[in-house]
């Protein structure tokens, strides 16, 4: 890594939630990449997206990738349940639900005390990062200039709640699951399941219809031996890594995920969406199973200031995160590094 960087953890205190709530002793992780200007007119916030932490997303930022860290001063945060920042399995007293305005207000306070920070030339998010990065535009309208958000919408749409509750259930239909997201001990078959599940969404039809799961389809693929060699190694191995307790909250996150949530809008979502100032880069995967080109489309007519630029990709909802797929890379690249020149 040839540029500065650093890491850390904010400690927030007792954190006062949207629902009423009160997460104790909470803490924001973070990683920074470049330099500051002096007139702090460079950051780009970068939050990171479901059960990810900040080192698997690193892959993007360079002076050749998609986030140039010469630039700009890049700021990571880990999401709240995520392992990094506080989450049920560091938090004996998880509060349950907390959502993406509270990730966000979260952020906010870092921000300001970290460095001294009160305006973003972009955030940039793909999935649960871009929910972010739409919150930060609706709930901060006067301090973003840029979002991006890659393959994500500003509210979670039904069909994609069907997929979060059925994985939720999943997990509560463990033996081990004690009730309030606690669970007595690692329910390893029902994350087995939950992620045989997962991988049936995460890449399109198409995907699969051409075999780049697999090492003997034409390159980029993913490397497996057979469907049963993807499935484990590709992602049993995966969520195995992760707290089943941290994997709920973050479903619960998601799900509820809506910027019209907050008081000012009482639920319009068009109003919302109206009320954001910031320039909007919307980057769908054409083949995305979760945010579908079509909520952004229907988001499009209620922003002042948009573009939509769907990632012409059959990979689905990998196409947003597409650090085996240079082709799909590159478009993002392109499409992102254009946007913050404009």
């Amino acid at each position: 890594m040839d540029w500065p960087s650093e890491t850390g953890v904010f400690e927030l205190g007792d954190l006062a939630l949207t629902s009423g709530a009160v997460l104790p002793g909470a803490r924001l992780s973070w990683r920074s990449h470049g330099t500051l200007s002096p007139g702090r007119d460079n950051v780009l916030l970068y939050p990171t997206s479901y059960g990810a932490r900040h080192p698997e997303l690193t892959w993007l930022i360079g002076p050749d990738g998609i986030l140039d860290p010469a630039r700009w001063f890049i700021v990571q945060v880990d999401m709240f349940a995520n392992g990094l920042s506080s989450s049920p399995s560091n938090t004996p007293d998880w509060p349950g639900l907390v959502t993406i305005a509270d990730n966000v207000a979260a952020q906010q306070r870092l921000l300001a005390a970290q460095w001294g920070i009160e305006r973003l030339a972009c955030v940039y998010g793909w999935s649960m990062g871009g929910l972010q990065a739409y919150h930060w535009a609706a709930l901060f309208p006067d301090a973003v200039d840029r979002i991006v958000a890659v393959c994500s919408v500003a509210r979670t749409a039904v069909h994609n709640q069907v997929f979060l509750r059925g994985q939720m259930a999943v997990l509560r239909a463990a033996p081990e699951y004690q009730g309030n997201g606690r669970f007595s001990a690692e329910p390893e078959a029902a994350k087995r399941a939950f992620a045989r599940i997962y991988a049936g969404w995460g890449l399109s039809q198409d995907f699969y219809r051409a075999g780049l799961h697999l090492a003997s389809a034409p390159a980029p693929n993913l490397g497996a031996a057979d469907l049963e060699d993807f499935l484990t190694r590709g992602w049993e191995a995966r969520f195995a890594a992760r707290p089943a307790a941290d994997l709920l909250a973050q479903l619960q996150t998601w799900d509820a995920a809506d910027i019209a949530a907050d008081p000012r809008y009482g639920g319009d979502l068009p109003r919302a969406l109206a009320a954001i100032r910031a320039k909007v880069l919307l980057l769908p995967g054409e083949t995305d199973l979760y945010f579908r080109v079509a909520d952004n489309e229907a988001e499009l007519p209620h922003l002042a200031r948009a573009a939509l630029r769907p990632i012409p990709s059959i990979w689905g909802h990998r196409a947003g995160n597409p650090e085996p797929n240079p082709a799909d890379a590159a478009f993002i690249r392109d499409q992102v590094r254009d946007w913050l020149a404009g």
